[in-house]
């Protein structure tokens, strides 16, 4: 890959964890939260990027078992899986797979292991740290609003009943499993790991990208990605009540 346009990806990722940093600061421990029954304040126990959300409803378990399979199995991926693969070869990346069906064969199922391999981290460690990894949209208006959400959500994540967002570490650690064990797994043994490093920077800003599209795209239960079941890629069936 030419080094201007690796240099261009890497400075928009660090915009996109700058965009976190300052779109969700962080509020003091031990603040107070709101009593709905009229009493006295209670002192929080934990640290929140947001108010409580009384909105809010967790996901249940069939939910995310089916948002997991779409992600990880459905049409995205493969089309994902393919596109990649496709470019992979008119890059002929890596050489040692040479071109021809054999070779994009090889490409396809690199990049297909990979989204699978990264998603199934994602909603494995989501559920280890009891987060809630579905995509919300914002009720929010505005272009920059709703893309700072879009941007928001993809290194953080809801916990608890109350949904309250925190940064997700199971968001972060996501694509870099998912190159990593295409690195050290499959791919030829000249690859090390700041490959696998510079290859999950890129998913990170196709994870960010699918956010977006599913931020600005879905029009509601009667749109044409509703139509053809393409809306629910790691995406609630709901909007998000958050800003």
């Amino acid at each position: 890959m030419p080094i201007e346009l690796e240099a261009k990806i890497r400075r928009m990722w660090f915009q996109l964890l700058a965009v976190v940093v300052l779109a969700v600061p962080p509020t003091m421990a031990g603040a107070q939260a709101l009593d709905i029954s009229g009493s006295s304040p209670v002192t929080a126990e934990r640290t929140t990027f947001e108010p409580i959300d009384l909105t809010y409803a967790r996901p249940t378990h069939r939910t995310e078992l089916k948002n997991y399979i779409f992600d990880a199995y459905g049409p995205y991926p493969i089309a994902g899986a393919a596109l990649t693969a496709g470019i992979n070869q008119f890059d002929n990346s890596p050489p040692e797979w040479r071109q021809g069906v054999e070779g994009f064969s090889k490409r396809f199922g690199s990049n297909f292991g990979i989204a699978a391999v990264a998603t199934t981290t994602r909603y494995g460690l989501a559920q280890a740290f009891k987060e809630d990894t579905l995509y919300y949209r914002c009720n929010c208006s505005g272009v920059w609003p709703r893309m700072r959400h879009a941007l928001t959500s993809t290194l953080t994540a809801r916990r608890g009943e109350d949904g309250h967002r925190v940064f997700s570490l199971p968001a972060l650690i996501a694509p870099y499993a998912g190159t990593m064990t295409a690195i050290y797994g499959w791919y030829p043994d000249r690859f090390s790991a700041k490959d696998g490093f510079r290859n999950g920077n890129y998913a990170l800003l196709a994870y960010a990208g699918e956010n977006i599209s599913l931020e600005f795209l879905y029009r509601g239960p009667h749109s044409l990605l509703s139509r053809m079941h393409l809306n629910n890629a790691h995406g609630s069936p709901i909007q998000g009540p958050n800003k």
